[in-house]
């Protein structure tokens, strides 16, 4: 991605890498930029999106025509800094109103770099990547625009998001702790592979004392800060190329500490236990979408970033090395699965967003799921 900040908004083209292309208006930063084109089906919470790991490398589209009428403010960042490669909007707001906004979303876009484009028609945008699936896209303003037949191979040139690994490129290099607030009851060891900042809070609120780990760390790593449980985060790019991760979360199975995975974590899981995963035709993103818990029959509105998933059977428990595992949740509008569950040992996973800062957050629960698998495993060292 290249950009420059410009206020003016001059003319900008979205070429997408089948040919098809859609003028409009630059907005936040001026150049050229590249990824994989999504769209989020959230009509809140786009800040929450920008800083939201999960993004890196990819170009968001809003199907909300109006965007950017609450501002932006330094409160409400999943991490320290915008991750999407780029931004497109049908309406950005002429000015922001709420009392917390501090800055404009076009001044933050410009900020970062990011390269955006406004006033181009997102439902026809959207209706083509559904039928067509997610695909690269470039994003061209300024100096940047040239012939459609220069921009289209420009597009076609760039790195597409199957077989990609990204998760060290977003992760923390160093580990850092979240302390619990209040009393601490537990110690969990969290593998960043691209952390929002909302999750280890949650589990803070909790009583459990948060140790972030690189996404390279290893098994005597995590073991080092003697925890209670551990957790797989979400992350951005292809699940096949995490081997070294699926290998620490096979050794946590074997020595039966509790686990917990979101997302990225989920898909590890699955492949911890011996399942595949698969590139979606262009995903679930946004924060409406039906999951059924199927271990209570209870359906939720989700939040959720994923272009991947796994591929087990819904309609039986399957034996793997570690025990049992069911599908504990599946997506009402596609019946991808949402959620994994061990039987015999104290794990399980989730595809979806539960801390959910920018809401709904009907799936808090899982949180509480989790500080349950602690605390029965304490007792049960405690009775040993």
């Amino acid at each position: 991605m290249t950009a420059t900040n410009a206020k003016a908004a001059g003319p900008a083209v979205l070429v997408l890498e089948d040919g098809r292309t859609f003028r409009g208006s630059a907005y936040g930063a001026v150049g050229e930029t590249f990824g994989e084109a999504v769209f989020s089906t959230g009509m809140s919470g786009y800040q929450e999106t920008l800083t939201d790991p999960s993004y890196h490398r990819q170009v968001v589209v809003m199907t909300a025509p109006h965007v950017g009428n609450t501002g932006v403010n330094d409160d409400d960042p999943e991490s320290s800094r915008i991750w999407v490669s780029g931004y497109v909007v049908r309406d950005p707001a002429r000015r922001p109103s709420n009392w917390r906004s501090q800055r404009s979303l076009d001044e933050e876009l410009e900020r970062y770099g990011v390269v955006g484009i406004s006033g181009i028609d997102t439902r026809a945008l959207t209706r083509h990547l559904r039928e067509r699936g997610a695909m690269r896209v470039g994003i061209f303003s300024g100096a940047a625009v040239a012939d459609d037949a220069v921009l289209l191979e420009k597009v076609r040139s760039a790195p597409e998001m199957t077989g990609a690994d990204l998760a060290g490129e977003v992760a923390t290099k160093e580990a850092y702790v979240v302390p619990a607030i209040g009393t601490k009851k537990f110690t969990v060891a969290a593998l960043d592979l691209g952390i929002k900042g909302m999750t280890p809070h949650r589990m803070a609120e909790r009583g459990i004392e948060v140790h972030v780990l690189p996404a390279a760390a290893t098994v005597e790593d995590v073991y080092a800060v003697n925890p209670d449980g551990v957790f797989f985060s979400n992350g951005p790019g292809d699940p096949a190329t995490a081997d070294h991760q699926v290998g620490v979360a096979q050794a946590v199975l074997e020595r039966g500490t509790p686990f917990f995975g979101i997302c990225f974590g989920n898909q590890i899981l699955g492949r911890a236990l011996g399942f595949g995963t698969y590139k979606l035709k262009y995903g679930h993103r946004g924060i409406n979408q039906p999951v059924q818990d199927r271990t209570t029959g209870k359906v939720e509105v989700t939040a959720h970033n994923h272009g991947f998933a796994v591929d087990a059977p819904l309609d039986k428990v399957t034996e793997t090395p570690y025990g049992r595992v069911e599908v504990t949740h599946v997506c009402l509008n596609d019946n991808v699965v949402e959620g994994l569950g061990l039987l015999d040992r104290p794990a399980f996973s989730v595809q979806y967003h539960p801390e959910a800062a920018a809401g709904p957050h009907d799936a808090a629960y899982l949180f509480d799921r989790f500080t349950s698998l602690m605390d029965t495993a304490l007792m049960e060292s405690k009775s040993a």
